[in-house]
């Protein structure tokens, strides 16, 4: 039995329709990630999930109960806003409690939950101050601890990192994955940041235009994007998009490309498909990861298909313990990353080791991955 559920679901503002047929089924102490773009349709399904919008056709289950016309209160489920919503008057203690104070739980019980979460949280010192009095990190355990407190069957988080600077919000990454290691609890989280995506979930559900394009392992969608848009959006630096077409020898298959002074290189694919293979003579767009593009010293050792190709370094970038180099192929802007200390100037030729074990093709008219 799932324990979340979401089938068929739409949603329609009017005449318009914002998400269109999705299907995401969530097993007990999963997290899933909703990530995409801004518009995508991420916080909307959320708010169907929390009761918040009405479902225009579909169903979404919560153990295996529909949801259809349950009130959000009847859905024990805990939401946590990028907003914090805490009450600015009451003190920290009366704002984690308040929801069970209304659910009429005695006394006893509140202060044993609340020195429960506190402890999880750290905040114990924090009892007896108000919103006003806290950094945005503190309130943000806080608003956290509200939803804890009430031990929910989902937890519901919509981008609750939102408005933290990025060292705080590195920290609290670390403070929500220690939170749901140590509960197993259920986490649907949304965010437009792709590092959240895949730091912190067991699964990704990437969106766009109200579509679901990928639902899979944070493994899966950085290693086999289904489509460009996948491929683009995870990832940072995101993946190379190389122009370049197929072509059949002797039984192998290659990916034909230039380098940036227009000589042709060949990228023989390990083991090619039959839908590959049928591409011969046709363009693909073909998809390489930034460190799937190093220095030769710095190729993965466990791979037996790199390939050394020598190309124009451009634009280096050194980045603490990497360093980022532009380069050209099949006229498309590469990035590269090597080691921190490769010999490497800019303008120089250069041999760069491409690990084709990592090459993912792309058909450029349908933009999905040929499988």
């Amino acid at each position: 039995m799932s324990f979340l559920k979401i089938e068929n679901v739409t949603k329609s503002f009017g005449p318009v329709e914002v998400l269109h047929k999705v299907d995401i089924t969530v097993e007990e102490g999963e997290f899933l990630v909703l990530v995409g773009p801004s518009g995508c349709g991420k916080s909307t399904l959320l708010n169907m999930i929390a009761g918040l919008e009405e479902i225009s056709s579909g169903e979404i289950y919560i153990k295996d109960q529909p949801m259809g016309g349950v009130h959000p209160s009847n859905r024990n489920i805990a939401m946590v806003f990028q907003s914090y919503a805490l009450y600015p008057n009451m003190t920290v203690a009366q704002n984690i409690t308040f929801g069970l104070e209304m659910h009429k739980v005695p006394k006893p019980e509140r202060e044993a939950a609340l020195d429960k979460v506190s402890k999880i949280l750290q905040i114990e010192q924090l009892h007896d101050r108000k919103p006003g009095q806290l950094s945005g990190g503190q309130r943000q355990r806080v608003a956290m601890g509200r939803a804890l407190v009430r031990n929910p069957d989902v937890f519901l988080f919509d981008e609750p990192l939102s408005n933290l600077d990025a060292k705080l919000r590195v920290d609290m990454r670390t403070e929500i994955k220690k939170l749901h290691q140590n509960l197993a609890a259920t986490i649907v989280y949304v965010t437009h940041d792709q590092i959240e995506a895949l730091t912190l979930s067991t699964r990704i559900a990437v969106m766009n235009n109200g579509y679901v394009q990928q639902l899979g392992t944070p493994k899966e969608i950085y290693d086999t994007p289904a489509n460009i848009f996948v491929a683009s959006f995870i990832g940072s630096p995101s993946m190379n998009l190389i122009p370049a077409s197929v072509r059949m020898e002797d039984g192998d298959c290659f990916a034909e490309t230039t380098n940036s002074t227009g000589d042709v290189i060949s990228l023989k694919f390990p083991n090619p498909g039959e839908a590959l293979r049928a591409y011969n003579g046709k363009s693909i767009i073909l998809g390489i990861r930034p460190e799937a593009i190093t220095d030769p010293e710095g190729a993965d050792r466990h791979s037996k298909n790199i390939q050394t190709v020598k190309n124009t370094a451009g634009v280096i970038e050194p980045a603490g313990s990497d360093t980022f180099v532009a380069n050209t192929l099949g006229g498309a802007e590469c990035v590269a990353r090597m080691r921190a200390d490769a010999e490497v100037h800019f303008g120089e030729i250069f041999d760069f080791a491409i690990n084709m074990d990592k090459a993912v093709p792309f058909d450029p008219e349908n933009e999905n991955r040929i499988i």
